[in-house]
């Protein structure tokens, strides 16, 4: 095993280094610390000018505040979280799903009109998502969708930005892998379950990163397409509390806040090295 020996010189450019990208890493994360902070404080800190960052007495009140707040013996708060956690599951594993079989089938099997349909999909990329949500209800609505949970699931599946991730990782797969595992026989789903996934594995991280996100904090998709109020999402629900304006409901506002970036935190935890691997756009290396 070899060593590599530094000199003086270089080894305290490279503590100076190390101390700037820990520091940087620090400021970075300081909101997110402030959130989880925040959560746990009582109501005489949250009001408390100029604010504390650091909490003195840590409490669980706030947790308590928004269940009492958020939940009744029609719909339980527990309620909201179990639409939210299954409407953004079903639709990242059909997302994953629907943009891989695609963008395979675009890029590997020289589909007709491929160019032309994905200039259609690139060009879906310059309107805004909710320039498109006049439409989207008409549509939704005329099949009868309209106060169910393939609402907000459908819409969402075939997203312009994941099909484009995906097609831009698949087109560096070697043709040579496919046709190899064709001449030994293999069929084209034993192909697309055992060789192309595999492959786009770091491009499915960051797509179920991207989409879980936008699907969990989705707050405007809710408010178009659902009316009954044990169908609401968590952010949906969560909104009540801010329009109140009551002070007293401040600390469940805190507490709604870390519950709302806790799972989008842990998920980037559980797959940042993938989403890292997919944005350095590596490959197959010959």
């Amino acid at each position: 095993m070899k060593y590599r020996i530094f000199t003086k010189r270089q080894l305290v450019a490279r503590i100076l280094l190390y101390l700037a990208v820990l520091l940087m890493l620090a400021f970075t994360a300081l909101p997110l610390i402030y959130v989880v902070l925040t959560a746990f404080k009582p109501l005489d800190e949250l009001l408390r000018f100029p604010p504390t960052f650091f909490v003195s007495r840590p409490t669980m009140t706030n947790f308590s505040d928004l269940v009492t707040t958020l939940g009744s013996s029609d719909v339980p708060f527990l309620r909201y979280i179990f639409n939210s956690l299954l409407t953004t599951v079903i639709t990242v594993f059909l997302s994953v799903i629907v943009c891989c079989m695609g963008a395979y089938g675009m890029v590997k099997h020289k589909v007709p009109f491929s160019n032309f349909i994905f200039l259609i999909i690139v060009s879906a990329l310059m309107f805004s998502g909710h320039v498109t949500q006049i439409s989207n209800f008409m549509i939704v609505n005329s099949l009868g969708l309209v106060d169910t949970y393939w609402a907000l699931i459908i819409p969402k599946i075939a997203v312009a930005f994941n099909f484009f991730m995906v097609k831009q990782f698949i087109e560096q797969m070697p043709d040579a892998y496919l046709e190899a595992a064709r001449i030994d026989g293999a069929g084209e789903t034993l192909i697309f379950t055992r060789l192309v996934m595999p492959y786009l594995r770091p491009a499915v991280a960051t797509l179920t990163v991207f989409s879980f996100v936008n699907n969990w904090n989705d707050y405007f998709s809710p408010l178009i397409f659902i009316t009954k109020e044990q169908l609401k999402t968590l952010p949906l629900a969560l909104q009540s509390i801010g329009e109140s304006g009551n002070i007293a409901r401040a600390g469940a506002m805190a507490a709604a806040t870390f519950l709302m970036t806790l799972p989008t935190i842990l998920v980037f935890s559980f797959m940042q090295r993938q989403v890292i691997q997919t944005m350095a756009h590596s490959g197959i290396k010959a």
